[in-house]
């Protein structure tokens, strides 16, 4: 990180953004396009004295750092300085006399021709981004060069004018002046965009920049004379390291330039106990906590008595400063200062377990009604809702969400490990300990559903599990899904879609706009005992809009219920149908089925999945068959709101048409990149058959007869229709329905023979190559 030379201050009024877009779109290595000029967020470790600390003790240890920080309130005069930018894009010219040059050049003009006056104010040219010859206001270039690894520069005009000059590639000459101009007016887009050398005469359009290899193409034919390889920088922190990519070129205001990577987390009990936030706030638990900090890093490392007697001085110092017992912050600091960061509770899925036990109510700690997170239970019997265990009004909920990162050119999913992914540039430096984020106070609604009503709908029919395995086909076939092994059950397709549909019908009966709602889907399979089945809609406005208690009123018995119900009624028709009803992909790279702006989309901001991964045939079926859907059973009755039990829900008329004697797929490893070589290798360590090997390693031999067939879902568990039993199976192929199974799993073979699907297992001694794939081809 380079140091500072000098800092410049801007005006409040003209070079303002609000916290939360200081940490979204225009967060770290973000163009801002102010007024007058572009400037770029500078890394938080050249404004991190301008921020107000936020804390968030278990968000803190997930993501390895001490402490979060929020832009402070520029009115305040400590915080007068505010966020500090950087010049990006530096080239500029002049609409009047069409000049052509980077920041620096500009400013050495500007001290050689400027009024005097100017110059005294405004050495840098920062107040005034004018020609100094025809004091025309200066227009920022429009295109910058990004590169997968997060490196961005100016677009290389001296280096474009010689090597693509009309006539053939010049020498870059000693003293390169360049002009923009707009070429002939019946030429149109690139080709009428020109640049010119007037030194050497070098002259080109912009045609071809923003093919995709034009750079390598470019470095081929000039024998790599000109070097434009991607330069490497990082203007936001003033580094420049070694890249081995080419770039490419992009507008400068186009999504695919920066793409933020932040995370979010509920503060909860114990953590959002006010107790906390005295104590945390306190000038002896800082100081003490730096000492601790100091003697780790001088003695790499404190025995457990070091700790525990710095704990208990730091308690008898804070309990003299804010008049809290010493033993009730001695239990406190022990968790702060003892507990390892890698402890597996804040680690991937535990988190999100974590807040939904709080949501729930199973966490046993005494919740005052001045604590960040205040939950009140209510009588679910008083709400009659069908299939929905519990409806829990959060009446003060305070969100963190920081900005871990960003990339450029193409995004990556936002999960559990965002910050170990090496695709992401990070915002700070790795000895700096907070990361760039912002607070949300509200409130919301938590609905719990039954969880073993929807593991009895999953595989209630063939229908279900073929929409799912479509949106999940057209996951891995995204680039986001090429680069991820997740898959989406259908679980999630029906809690998220209803999620959206109560964000919709909320935001007509609360007065919320619908911008000022978010979601929170909690969904897992079981693990370890548990498992998730809910959503949180809460408030997502930063502002006192998040304190009005409109939401939590929207919540109770004698609101709620026709509020869910309108939601999920509402899902049966959209204006679009039957097109929509019918969709077999829509949306975003097709991630949506029976989903549109008509009837389920919301803005892309309330959404953690950015309006993909729905489909409203999971709630209320399709116009084709109206009885697949969660909800079908209970809205089309004759009092139009009625709970069916599972029984009448698999063995309905509807529905048990559509139930062949089959099998449901629940789980697998997605193989669908690997080569069928190794897919078949996959099944080699498990067999102690000779023969059973030999098979299999032949088949992994031919593994050029299976090229352009299905590849299948490997270590799988499928259930049987339609008595549900759970049966564990080697290979999948759901399009073309066989199952594969190894001596390991032949009791689960003899069952599957019984359903309609082909069952192939590796020891009969007629299992061929040649059978698979006529099975196979048949089936494509």
């Amino acid at each position: 990180m380079r140091n500072v030379k000098e800092k410049v201050q801007l005006s409040r009024i003209s070079h303002s953004v609000r916290a939360a877009q200081a940490i979204l779109q225009y967060g770290v290595g973000a163009m801002v396009d102010f007024q007058d000029q572009t400037l770029m967020t500078a890394a938080p470790e050249y404004w991190q004295e301008q921020v107000t600390q936020i804390n968030d003790e278990r968000f803190a240890k997930l993501l390895h750092v001490n402490k979060f920080g929020m832009p402070g309130n520029s009115s305040e005069v400590r915080y007068r300085e505010g966020i500090s930018y950087v010049r990006f894009p530096e080239w500029y010219f002049c609409p009047k006399c069409r000049k052509f040059q980077s920041i620096a050049d500009w400013i050495k003009e500007y001290n050689f021709n400027g009024r005097p006056y100017d110059k005294e104010s405004d050495p840098y040219m920062i107040k005034h981004m004018s020609c100094p010859s025809c004091r025309q206001s200066l227009v920022v270039a429009r295109i910058v060069t990004v590169c997968e690894h997060g490196h961005i520069d100016d677009f290389p005009w001296v280096k474009w004018v010689h090597a693509r000059s009309w006539g053939g590639p010049k020498p870059i000459c000693n003293n390169p002046r360049l002009t923009f101009k707009t070429g002939a007016s019946s030429t149109e887009g690139l080709d009428g965009l020109e640049i010119t050398c007037e030194t050497c005469k070098a002259k080109t359009t912009l045609a071809g920049a923003f093919d995709k290899n034009v750079f390598n193409e470019l470095d081929e034919e000039t024998e790599n004379k000109y070097k434009f390889k991607c330069s490497g920088r990082h203007p936001w922190k003033g580094t420049t390291e070694v890249c081995s990519l080419y770039p490419v070129v992009k507008q400068r205001g186009s999504s695919s330039v920066y793409y933020p990577v932040t995370r979010s987390s509920l503060v909860i009990p114990p953590y959002s106990l006010q107790i906390n936030t005295r104590i945390e706030e306190s000038s002896s638990f800082v100081r003490h906590k730096n000492v601790l900090i100091d003697m780790i890093e001088i003695m790499k490392d404190l025995s457990y008595e070091q700790k525990i007697n710095l704990i208990q001085k730091a308690a008898k110092d804070i309990s003299l400063e804010t008049a809290i017992p010493e033993e009730a912050i001695i239990p406190i600091l022990k968790r702060k200062w003892m507990d390892s960061s890698e402890d597996e509770l804040n680690t991937g899925l535990q988190y999100r377990f974590d807040e939904y036990d709080a949501l729930t109510g199973n966490i046993e700690v005494k919740i005052d009604k001045k604590d960040d997170f205040y939950r009140e239970s209510t009588k679910i019997e008083d709400y009659n809702i069908p299939y929905v265990r519990q409806v829990a009004l959060i009446h003060k909920i305070r969100e963190v969400q920081a900005l871990v990162g960003f990339t450029r050119i193409n995004p990556i999913e936002r999960n559990e490990d965002t910050v170990q992914n090496d695709k992401i540039v990070s915002v700070k430096e790795p000895e700096t300990d907070w990361y760039p984020a912002y607070e949300v106070r509200g409130e919301g609604i938590f609905v719990e559903f039954d969880s073993d009503a929807i593991s009895a709908w999953t595989v209630s029919c063939e229908e279900i599990a073929d929409r799912t395995s479509r949106i999940n086909e057209a996951y891995k076939a995204s680039f986001v899904g090429r680069e991820s092994t997740r898959v989406i059950t259908s679980k999630f397709l029906l809690l998220h879609t209803i999620a959206h549909l109560l964000i919709k019908q909320l935001s007509f009966e609360c007065g919320y706009s619908i911008a000022s709602l978010r979601e929170r889907v909690y969904c897992s399979e079981i693990k370890d005992g548990k498992e998730m089945s809910g959503i949180l809609i809460y408030t997502a406005s930063g502002d006192s809009e998040g304190t009005l208690g409109g939401l939590v009123r929207q919540g109770r018995s004698d609101t709620f219920p026709p509020i869910f119900k309108k939601a999920i009624e509402s899902a049966i028709t959209c204006s679009n149908d039957p097109v929509c009803s019918l969709s077999m992909g829509q949306g975003r790279e097709s991630l949506n089925l029976s989903a549109c702006y008509s009837c389920t989309l919301i803005p892309e901001t309330s959404c953690e999945e950015f309006n993909v991964f729905l489909d409203r045939a999971m709630i209320v079926g399709t116009c084709e068959k109206t009885g697949i859907g969660f909800y079908s059973s209970c809205i089309r009755t004759a009092d139009g709101w009625t709970q069916a039990n599972d029984s009448e829900r698999i063995n309905s008329e509807k529905t048990q048409a559509t139930l062949p004697n089959g099998l449901v797929y629940v789980s697998g490893t997605n193989t669908t990149e690997m080569p069928f070589r190794e897919i078949w290798e996959m099944l080699l360590p498990w067999l102690d058959n000779t023969d059973e090997k030999e098979r299999i390693e032949h088949f992994a031999e031919c593994e050029s007869s299976f090229d352009g067939l299905e590849k299948p879902y490997a270590n799988c568990q499928i259930r049987i229709l339609p008595d549900l039993e759970e049966l564990e199976c080697d290979f999948v192929w759901l399009k073309s329905k066989i199952a594969l199974f190894t001596s390991n799993n032949e009791d689960e073979y003899q069952k599957a023979l019984e359903t309609d699907w082909t069952c192939f297992i590796t020891t009969d001694p007629e299992l061929t190559v040649e059978k698979i794939v006529k099975k196979l081809r048949k089936d494509k």
